[in-house]
């Protein structure tokens, strides 16, 4: 059986104070709940003073994005190494913000995951489709071609990487994929991981959803068979709804 991902992207947000406080408060609030991977995404300057209060606890902290190099001359950049080295042991990539508001192409997702892949980094790599697309009926095109660039030459390890399919229409405005409409690209990701490398890697891959998660949709959400757990936004900044939405995932 898979176990449940629940990680929270706190974005661009919160002091440094706040962020110590919030990684105190998900750390008491979930400490009795056992059987989910829980990971927290700080901002860049907040990773080691939220790493010193995580340390030791099940809750891991991961880095909202990597560099596309190693190192070198890229002003405001921050590499895999350095998020290692700042106690990160995820990365998310290919967040529908970074592709649709800065730009990210498939083939920097992919060379962002091999970096991160070869610095040991565990991934999420998040896919999904705009409100556009999804009326065009284009939402599978769409996916399939995330997939097939941003994995590829990437020996998939489900143990070092997950998916998370995050629609666009559906993150900060409140609008939530039905559990059916959800469930329903899950098993089309599954499928094609299927193809593409093997039944038993698909079967062992984490795929989450994002968009609009909160402690009211958690569990009818994870309910579905595919889901496998949630990438959370908003709710995510406050200890108390992370805790119910990381309890509601439970197996």
């Amino acid at each position: 059986m898979r176990t449940p991902l629940v990680v929270g992207n706190w974005k661009m947000n919160l002091s440094r104070s706040e962020a110590e406080a919030l990684a105190q408060g998900i750390l008491t609030k979930t400490a009795a709940i056992k059987g989910v991977t829980i990971g927290v995404c700080p901002p860049f300057p907040y990773l080691l003073p939220v790493q010193a209060k995580l340390q030791g606890s099940t809750v891991f902290v991961a880095a909202q994005n990597i560099a596309a190099e190693t190192k070198g001359a890229f002003t405001g950049e921050v590499s895999a190494a350095m998020a290692l080295d700042c106690g990160c042991t995820w990365t998310l990539l290919g967040h529908s913000e970074r592709r649709q508001i800065m730009g990210e192409t498939d083939a920097v997702i992919n060379k962002k995951a091999k970096l991160a892949l070869a610095a040991s980094l565990q991934v999420i790599l998040c896919v999904g489709e705009t409100l556009e697309q999804r009326q065009q009926n284009r939402t599978e095109a769409v996916i399939e071609e995330q997939l097939a660039g941003s994995l590829e030459g990437i020996t998939l390890d489900p143990a070092q990487l997950a998916l998370a399919y995050e629609p666009v229409w559906a993150i900060g405005t409140g609008v939530v994929a039905t559990p059916e409409q959800a469930e329903a690209v899950h098993v089309f990701i599954r499928q094609w991981i299927s193809k593409r490398y093997s039944a038993s890697v698909a079967e062992a891959l984490r795929i989450q959803y994002g968009g609009s998660v909160n402690p009211g949709n958690a569990a009818t959400l994870m309910a579905q068979p595919n889901l496998d757990g949630l990438l959370v936004g908003g709710a995510s900044l406050k200890a108390d709804d992370f805790a119910a939405i990381v309890a509601a995932a439970q197996r």
